[in-house]
């Protein structure tokens, strides 16, 4: 899993998981925020993700994504 380069607002981690699950990064982020108005750690979380999870791979030819090649 890694943190999304192009699909990036504060530190990519809802465009890498919209990435690797082919979704929408607008609906993940939509996601989250909706997991917000529950309780639990979702903030604590992301933070762990961002800290955890590197940023994807530069690739200058084109456009990093999962399981296509």
């Amino acid at each position: 899993m890694y943190r999304s380069r192009q699909h990036k607002i504060i530190a990519g981690v809802c465009g890498g998981i919209a990435d690797r699950y082919g979704m929408s990064p607008t609906v993940v982020r939509a996601l989250f925020l909706l997991s917000c108005l529950l309780p639990g750690p979702q903030f604590v979380a992301y933070i762990i993700m961002w800290v955890l999870f590197p940023k994807a791979p530069a690739s200058s030819d084109h456009h990093y994504s999962y399981g296509h090649r």
